[in-house]
């Protein structure tokens, strides 16, 4: 629905190393469609100056927050005029993302198939009131108005499953300087799929084997608080992966993660009846009795 998949604006480029961590990101909306659909909302509210372009004081891709007027903390966005633009280019995306959904329904339809979509995590400057970063991609989320809401809601309503990414992430382990809470976003995204009833799936982020990003993951992955994960993308299978000690974190993983979350230790050779082999080969020409599924 977007880049790398996801429901957003390619607001934040890395690839070509436009763009770096933490930076803000830019708004996306000035090209001859956006300014012409800009401008048409806004002379239908009676404010045809607040269409003639996008924010002039938003800043550059990598500058932060507080360098700018329109995301310091009592900056533009939270102005009359910041939220008619937050809402109009908001909802440009979450209509894009619909009628890109209504075509794969229609391709699919009656084939079983199981629809979801991406919506990115970022969660780098959440802490601030104005969530600059989350505001650039298209997601108007701030400190007073709720921007997953009306994106599950459009999901649900399609029966589509919201999958979200960074689950395996802590607050603890980002830097201070970027104001992240990956831990209080997905909170969020789950609340809000919660409340509009829409199916919730997760994936990781980073490409991580360590036990403390599996603990974080069962912990996300639970309906303590909002909702529980339907579904869960691991990132991902390569020879790391199968090194000793990250294959046996991750059998553990996902015995934990089939019995609900519940941190579960298998023993060294697997003899609790599950499908998944934990031990490992050391006599080449020993007998293979249990298959194992990945």
């Amino acid at each position: 629905m977007g880049p790398c998949g996801d429901l957003r604006y390619p607001s934040y480029p890395e690839s070509n190393g436009t763009w770096k961590f933490p930076g803000i990101g830019e708004f996306q909306c000035y090209d001859k469609y956006m300014k012409a659909s800009l401008k048409a909302s806004a002379i239908e509210i009676g404010k045809k100056d607040w269409g003639t372009n996008g924010p002039h004081d938003s800043g550059q891709y990598n500058q932060f927050p507080e360098d700018t007027e329109f995301f310091r903390r009592d900056g533009t966005w939270n102005t009359e005029y910041g939220q008619f633009f937050l809402h109009w280019y908001s909802e440009k995306l979450i209509e894009h993302g619909d009628q890109i959904l209504a075509a794969a329904q229609s391709i699919y339809r009656g084939t079983g198939a199981k629809l979801s979509g991406k919506v990115a995590g970022i969660h780098w400057h959440y802490n601030t009131r104005s969530h600059a970063a989350e505001l650039t991609a298209g997601y108007y989320n701030t400190r007073h108005h709720d921007g997953y809401l009306p994106i599950a809601k459009m999901l649900g309503k399609r029966d589509v499953v919201l999958n979200f990414t960074c689950m395996e992430m802590r607050d603890g382990e980002q830097p201070k300087s970027a104001n992240c809470s990956p831990q209080g976003l997905v909170k969020q995204v789950k609340m809000a799929t919660k409340l509009t009833g829409t199916d919730l799936a997760g994936e990781n982020a980073l490409e991580r084997y360590d036990q403390g990003a599996y603990a974080q993951v069962l912990e996300t992955s639970r309906s303590d608080s909002g909702n529980g994960l339907t579904a869960f993308t691991y990132l991902r299978m390569n020879k790391r992966m199968f090194e000793e000690d990250n294959w046996r974190n991750l059998v553990v993983f996902v015995n934990n993660l089939s019995q609900g979350g519940r941190m579960v230790r298998l023993s060294e050779y697997d003899s609790t009846g599950s499908d998944l082999y934990v031990g490992f080969i050391h006599d080449k020409n020993m007998e293979i009795k249990k298959a194992v599924l990945v």
